[in-house]
């Protein structure tokens, strides 16, 4: 199990790298906008923060004392609501790049507080906001870069046997291996939402 589980990662790293140059990328762009006072990034880092406040159940869980709960929640919303819908985006191959690119530049305006200050000031909350981010964007790429490159092979092997859109085959192999990917990824989303909400280092 192992072995596969290793040939499902090699098979999904460029796509899983690709994929985590643009969190990158769109993360560094969303730093700099909101430490550079950029109106429009201020604007919108406090719109989504705020709703996040009142509609997410992770963070009203943690806004009321119960950390295990919010770090339960969170996971489970980071992989049900965001890491699947991605995933089987995938198979269009384009559109996760889209989707990604504004992931990452959120998780770059949120750099700073609500009073936009940056989160930068000590090396504690430094190491707090980066952990998180890198936990996070791992597990995201390998389990977008999973479902692309199961796009890829469904494109690919439809074209080896003719187009018949009606009669659309997705090769097994290629949804095992995004189940592969998944028994690395699923770990990395738990240790990323337990680190966040559970780290004394949150300050």
């Amino acid at each position: 199990m192992k072995s596969l589980i290793s040939e499902a990662l090699i098979d999904c790293k460029a796509y899983a790298v690709s994929i985590f140059c643009v969190y990158f990328v769109s993360c560094a762009v969303g730093i700099l906008m909101a430490h550079q006072g950029n109106q429009f990034a201020l604007a919108q880092r406090d719109r989504i923060v705020g709703a996040a406040m009142q509609t997410e159940k992770a963070a009203i869980e943690y806004q009321a004392g119960n950390n295990f709960s919010a770090a339960v929640r969170d996971f489970a919303g980071n992989v049900l609501f965001a890491a699947i819908p991605q995933t089987l985006l995938g198979f269009g191959v384009v559109p996760p790049y889209f989707t990604v690119a504004y992931q990452g530049w959120v998780g770059g305006i949120v750099s700073v507080d609500g009073s936009h200050r940056s989160r930068f000031t000590n090396t504690r909350t430094t190491a707090y906001y980066f952990l998180v981010l890198l936990l996070q964007t791992v597990a995201f790429s390998l389990s977008i870069g999973a479902g692309i490159k199961c796009g890829v092979s469904t494109y690919k092997y439809n074209a080896a046997v003719g187009w018949k859109f009606w009669n659309l085959r997705i090769p097994k192999g290629s949804l095992a291996r995004v189940c592969r990917v998944y028994v690395v990824s699923l770990p990395l989303f738990l240790v990323a939402s337990c680190f966040e909400f559970l780290s004394k280092w949150n300050m």
